[in-house]
């Protein structure tokens, strides 16, 4: 059985103090983030956070990001914080953005993959927040099946998890959609490890330059040292293409794409800033805050609607966007096709 808690109308603190409850007795919580679904564990409880690696299918090395709800937290989950972490913390915490720093013992190794490092951030979200303070630091990926795509609705995650967990919060509709940004500070440069809901450039305007890990751009790695390097993500069951290009290119290059398809006898979806003929369209937006919003929501729906073919619209590669084509090619399993 499986308890879904209503707080779509905001914050509830009878609902905060049973969710609470579970992750204090080592269950888990399905929690709304200002970037997606968070299925969370305590962080420091080896048997729960195992939970997390079973019920999401989840291979052990994949490390998990600890939710904090206070800035104190932090040192008691890192052995240092270097000055970078703090410019950082200052000016974006709570908000979308994960660093990793060097582990202090306290943290076991399973919620770390392994590693001597432990990724850590503060959402921006009143609920996680209340969660967090009403229990402890909660490792906690997105709430979805691992390799598919992730959840922005209670919906997402109560169709992946209803009856497999103890608790699902609602809060409605996630505000960024894509997961936050991760920057290793454990080593001598600071590096991005993911791009995420906090665009590289704000970072860059407060610490400097960052190096961008080859993983970023789809290099394969043998350690993964922040969620989303190694594995497959994001995936729905439709085989998905991006159609990359000059935009005057691309509008001609998905038209004849879907002919394609369709003359192979498959139903064929289109997910793109303007207005397609298929069997099924979803349209993302016209701002790249909105196609963040809406990319993993039109995955998932369009999975919904029986489409073998998944087309879509690849957009500008700078600020949220840069997290967009990270994820659609993820997504795609880098399947490109340049117009």
């Amino acid at each position: 059985m499986t308890v879904v808690i209503n707080m779509r109308d905001g914050l509830d603190e009878r609902g905060i103090r049973i969710a609470a409850r579970f992750i204090l007795g080592g269950r888990l919580v399905a929690f709304p983030t200002e970037t997606v679904y968070g299925l969370g564990a305590d962080a420091l409880n080896e048997n729960a956070v195992r939970r997390i690696f079973e019920a999401k299918g989840r291979p052990a090395d994949n490390p998990l990001i600890v939710h904090i709800a206070e800035f104190d937290d932090l040192k008691k989950l890192a052995e240092e914080v270097p000055r970078e972490a703090k410019l950082l913390a200052e000016r974006f915490w709570p908000g979308p953005l994960t660093m990793v720093l060097p582990k202090r013992g306290e943290v076991p190794y399973v919620t770390t993959g392994g590693l001597d490092t432990v990724a850590v951030r503060m959402p921006a979200h009143p609920i996680a927040l209340a969660l967090i303070k009403a229990s402890t630091p909660i490792a906690a990926p997105s709430a979805n099946i691992s390799g598919k795509p992730s959840p922005t609705l209670a919906e997402h995650v109560i169709d992946d998890f209803y009856g497999r967990i103890e608790c699902i919060i609602d809060g409605g509709e996630t505000k960024i959609g894509v997961e936050s940004t991760v920057i290793d500070l454990s080593s001598e440069r600071p590096t991005l490890l993911r791009p995420g809901g906090l665009p590289l450039e704000e970072i860059e305007k407060v610490i400097g330059e960052v190096e961008i890990h080859p993983a970023v751009r789809g290099k394969l790695v043998d350690v993964a040292r922040s969620p989303g390097m190694k594995y497959r993500h994001y995936s729905p069951s439709a085989q998905v293409i991006v159609v990359e290009g000059k935009r005057e290119n691309v509008k001609g290059k998905i038209a004849e794409l879907v002919e394609v398809y369709r003359s192979k006898g498959l139903r064929v979806g289109v997910m793109a800033t303007e207005e397609y003929e298929a069997d099924e369209f979803f349209h993302l937006g016209k701002t790249e805050e909105e196609v963040a919003r809406n990319l993993f929501r039109a995955l998932r729906e369009l999975d919904k609607r029986g489409v073998d073919v998944i087309i879509a619209e690849g957009i500008e590669e700078r600020g949220l966007g840069f997290a967009v084509m990270n994820r659609l090619r993820k997504a795609a399993g880098y399947r490109i096709v340049w117009a």
